[in-house]
């Protein structure tokens, strides 16, 4: 089936080592691709999280390590960030994580409840020249999308490192009068991720947005 959506990623097979090819056997066991996988997963978890484009993986590795009773979907399109996520499940021994391949935004889209308490993404890709911005993830669509599948009091957080995106994503969220937006949140204090350290090296502001389902 083709997808609807504009890619809102680079669609490159991108450098993969040795190593986290091998983690990709395991993949299996820990892929989630419907709504109702997700459901008979959650049953036996307190809450339900998703990352949408976790890279290397090292928030949402943290996060299932400090809360095991929740349940951690992490969204990712490139295999060797999948690799490296596989490897520290497994060196960890944590059963709390399922992962999602591809755009997120089909299965969101498959999604008919109120399913997930948070949803986190992290420095989405910015898109940087202006003919591409149309390809970025977060619109005024894409938070009308996320309200439908977080439930009630549901938390949304969302950051990145570039100005006019931070804009745009100001923007999307004033057409959005549902969401509540929040002055703080615990997300905006948690370890820096690699894309995000090195946005803050080459002297990028990190701009967060926190917003509650009202």
């Amino acid at each position: 089936m083709r997808n609807k959506f504009l890619p809102s990623f680079v669609q490159r097979k991108g450098r993969i080592t040795k190593s986290q090819e091998d983690n990709l056997n395991s993949l299996h066991k820990y892929l989630v691709t419907s709504h109702a996988q997700i459901l008979l997963e959650k049953s036996n978890f307190k809450r339900v999280i998703l990352e949408i484009g976790f890279g290397n993986g090292e928030n949402l590795i943290n996060l299932a390590k400090e809360n095991p009773k929740n349940l951690y979907i992490g969204s990712e399109v490139y295999m060797a960030g999948i690799g490296q996520v596989l490897g520290a499940i497994n060196d960890n021994e944590l059963a709390n994580i399922r992962l999602v391949t591809g755009d997120i935004r089909l299965l969101i889209e498959e999604i008919k409840e109120s399913i997930f308490d948070e949803v986190l993404i992290i420095c989405p890709d910015p898109w940087p020249k202006l003919k591409h911005h149309k390809r970025r993830m977060i619109n005024s669509e894409f938070l009308d999308s996320i309200y439908k599948v977080l439930n009630s009091d549901g938390h949304l957080f969302m950051s990145t490192d570039w100005e006019n995106y931070a804009e745009s994503i100001d923007e999307s969220i004033s057409q959005n009068l549902d969401f509540k937006v929040l002055s703080s949140s615990p997300y905006e204090n948690i370890m820096l991720t690699k894309f995000q350290q090195r946005a803050v090296e080459e002297g990028r502001k990190i701009y967060p947005f926190s917003l509650k389902k009202s």
